[in-house]
């Protein structure tokens, strides 16, 4: 932005597009090496994106010079805590993609066998008979410990 407009200029709007686009299709990618990059160029599209709804002017330092002719301190704030926080979530991101290759020899994100089963009830248009519903807390097969409800029904027969 320049001090005399009264908005941000095309050129940054093009430049926060770019960024943002550039990295929501790196995020869609198997690969955690292009996960990671997409994750910083979102990022940083997103602080320009913070920045260009600030107000250009002189230095936010009171005395010096008019409260209008000061720029907000506001987005630089926001923009300075999400710097911080893209900065741990690439360290993380990092971390992962090199034990992935340091276990594998490849960053690629593999399917469970979740996505797979999902993937192919959806191909044949059926809907997935794990959790029907209704069955009861004896009869479920998802209840992992069916010992507490047991026993609310108990303590339930023996206040009657």
């Amino acid at each position: 932005m320049t001090r005399g407009e009264a908005g941000p200029t095309l050129v940054l709007v093009i430049a926060v597009g770019v960024l943002v686009a550039t990295g929501v299709t790196l995020l869609l990618e198997r690969s955690l090496t292009r996960i990671l990059l997409g994750v910083i160029l979102l990022g940083n599209g997103v602080n320009l994106l913070i920045l260009l709804g600030g107000r250009s002017g002189a230095a936010p330092l009171v005395g010096t010079v008019p409260a209008s002719a000061m720029s907000d301190a506001l987005p630089q704030a926001m923009v300075l805590t999400a710097v911080v926080i893209t900065f741990g979530l690439t360290a993380f991101l990092l971390a992962v993609a090199y034990r992935s290759w340091y276990l594998s020899g490849d960053d690629e994100v593999q399917d469970d066998l979740e996505d797979r089963q999902v993937v192919r009830l959806a191909e044949r248009n059926e809907v997935s008979t794990a959790d029907l519903g209704g069955e009861g807390p004896d009869n479920d097969p998802e209840q992992v410990d069916p010992e507490p409800a047991l026993r609310r029904l108990r303590r339930r027969g023996e206040e009657q």
